[in-house]
């Protein structure tokens, strides 16, 4: 009799203790009607039972609009996980993508799979659409035995949320969380590695499924655990979840609240930029946008040397020392003249190539030096007179000063002639 009374009484604490642990967690039956009780691990222990919550997204859910996210999912595909069950993993995240807004300025999503090793499926740059996004999820396939999800949140956070790997720059104030979904208890450390992730910003996200450790999921978590702790009895019903996340993740678009882009406006949490349309630049107001100017130059051009864009056109110019021939496209060494680089010539420089020779003026003579110039002595031939007439010797030597001072006269005149000449064609 004692014995049977017993018995009772350690079923029914036994009874006490798995009801305990039923509220302790977010919890999802695989047989439960169409409105499935959602509720969180922290939530569960502070109320009498988990309010009831449908999965099937309202009308103001459809309206609902993911905030920009840089999301790495982390999944568990040791071999406790049997490939029915990892089919149920990849709808999963084939249903959560359908809830997203993907794409470069949207929400860009990284996949890491693990189990006793780790495997990036493909980074947040890979894929900006959602199509392609769920035809590489559909290629993913379970790895093999262990569970070192210490090992995947550090790969996670060294590998997959780096800007190289396609994560925005923190300046972008772009939000970074990670999705960690297993079932079983870890086979290393997690408490320090999924603090430092969280003391680095990425907000962590713990599904736990069938035999996860409740622990386990609590330190790898961010607060508060009611937001962040979930639990599922069988990933039968892992998918139930998605409705949960896009409640979770939904977030105000600043674009919808009204802004002031001339072009396209690019929400980033609760801010927003704008962008330009292809074939335009955004004005120094980060609002408006200009078309870009297109340089004719770089379409191409047959200038031999220089090609300067002006407007719509271009023309051609040569480097230093060389000049546009008449076809204004090619160049030519431009000629150097000797004479306009200095010279000693006492009346005229003649230039010739690269060098030069002086010339006189009329009614003047190159002297031997090459340089200067005597005036040119004009010879009077006086004959002798048979008549001895000293009349006539004198009216000849008169005749040939007065020849030789009008030639000098003569040759003064042309010389202001040409240096004349020359000053009016340097003008």
């Amino acid at each position: 009799m004692m014995m049977k009374h017993w018995t009772w009484s350690l079923l029914y604490c036994t009874a006490l203790l798995l009801s305990d642990v039923v509220q302790a967690t977010y919890h999802l039956r695989s047989g439960d009607p169409q409105l499935i009780a959602a509720q969180s691990y922290a939530q569960a222990r502070h109320n009498a039972r988990p309010p009831f919550r449908t999965l099937n997204p309202t009308k103001e859910d459809a309206q609902c609009r993911s905030r920009p996210l840089d999301l790495v999912f982390i999944i568990d595909s040791s071999r406790s996980v049997r490939p029915a069950e990892f089919e149920k993993v990849r709808m999963f995240l084939a249903n959560m993508v359908d809830t997203l807004d993907v794409g470069p300025d949207a929400t860009r999503v990284a996949i890491v799979n693990y189990a006793s090793t780790v495997k990036i499926e493909f980074f947040l740059k890979n894929y900006f659409n959602k199509l392609d996004l769920k035809k590489a999820i559909a290629r993913i396939q379970p790895l093999a035995t262990g569970t070192m999800t210490g090992l995947a949140i550090k790969t996670a956070m060294n590998e997959a949320f780096t800007e190289q790997s396609g994560a925005r720059p923190r300046s972008r104030n772009i939000s970074k969380v990670a999705i960690i979904v297993t079932d079983g208890r870890p086979q290393d450390q997690v408490e320090e590695v999924s603090a430092e992730a969280r003391a680095s910003g990425v907000e962590m996200y713990a599904v736990g499924v069938d035999r996860a450790d409740m622990r386990s999921l609590q330190l790898m978590a961010s607060v508060p655990l009611d937001d962040h702790v979930f639990y599922v009895e069988t990933y039968g019903v892992i998918e139930k979840l998605t409705s949960k996340f896009r409640e979770t993740l939904c977030g105000v678009d600043p674009c919808a609240m009204g802004h002031d882009c001339q072009h396209t406006c690019v929400s980033t949490n609760a801010s927003y930029h704008c962008k330009c349309w292809n074939g335009y630049v955004l004005n120094p107001d980060k609002k408006t946008c200009s078309r870009k100017s297109v340089d004719p130059c770089a379409m191409g051009h047959d200038c031999q040397h220089t090609c300067v864009s002006t407007n719509a056109s271009y023309h051609c110019k040569c480097w230093n020392g060389y000049v546009l021939n008449p076809d204004k496209k090619t160049c030519s060494i431009k000629r150097v003249d000797p004479c306009a680089m200095g010279h000693d010539c006492q009346h005229t420089c003649v230039s010739t190539n690269a060098s030069y020779h002086c010339k006189c003026w009329n009614g003047y003579v190159l002297n031997p030096d090459k340089k200067t110039c005597s005036l040119k002595q004009v010879k009077v031939e006086v004959l002798e007179d048979p008549c001895k007439c000293e009349a006539r010797v004198a009216f000849q030597k008169q005749t040939q000063a007065a020849i030789q001072q009008l030639t000098a006269n003569l040759a003064d005149v042309s010389g202001r002639i040409q240096r004349l000449e020359g000053v009016l064609g340097q003008a």
